[in-house]
């Protein structure tokens, strides 16, 4: 690593930053407001980040209607749908509450943080809320809010996230990592021709 001299203290960082604005600690919420609500609803999609002992995770969530559902206003549940059953966030939570989600919306720029505390259950009549083509969530996380706000639009904006431009085409696909990661014991090219299918028939 090319030697360099880290930022080690609260006060040396801030003195690198200004001041932050109003409006950015003004737009802190404890729990659902009636546009903060609209705008979570209208998200089908969120990353979920979680800490436990082994380290961080951030894990993808998406669904084909609101990512999340209202509890009450100061709690959501999130639907564990399946997944690759390694099951990091899961073990984090079980074992250190501390989550955030950050919702997204395609079309936006802005992105919606909610940080509180998670709660796994499998509780039937919960699950039952969830059940889509016959089938159940195993798991629920609930999510008690302690803040929600907006973040700035101004990383979504750089990276032009929303353009419509397909950039795909030089991308390794998962298959090939898994090739490269495996020294070649697993059929990449397999991977990749049979998991359309398996995805379609594993959705929840």
């Amino acid at each position: 690593m090319i030697r360099m001299k880290f930022v080690k203290d609260i006060t040396e960082l801030e003195a690198l930053y200004g001041t932050p604005g109003a409006a950015a600690t003004r737009k802190v919420a404890r729990q659902l407001t009636p546009l903060y609500r609209k705008w979570i609803m209208a998200s089908r999609l969120c990353i979920l980040s979680t800490v436990g002992p082994e380290g961080v995770d951030g894990s993808p969530r998406g669904d084909d209607g609101p990512v999340v559902t209202e509890l009450d206003p100061g709690s959501l549940a999130l639907p564990d749908w399946r997944g690759n059953n390694r099951l990091d966030s899961l073990r984090n939570i079980v074992r250190d509450p501390r989550v955030s989600l950050m919702f997204m919306v395609p079309g936006s720029n802005n992105v919606v943080r909610v940080n509180g505390a998670a709660q796994l259950t499998a509780d039937d009549d919960l699950c039952a809320r969830f059940e889509k083509h016959g089938k159940r969530p195993a798991t629920v996380i609930v999510i008690e809010i302690s803040e929600i706000y907006t973040q700035c639009a101004r990383a979504l904006m750089r990276a032009a996230t929303w353009n419509g431009r397909d950039e795909t085409d030089d991308l390794p696909s998962v298959g090939e990592i898994l090739s490269e990661m495996t020294a070649g014991e697993e059929g990449g090219a397999q991977y990749d021709q049979e998991w359309g299918a398996r995805a379609t028939s594993t959705m929840w």
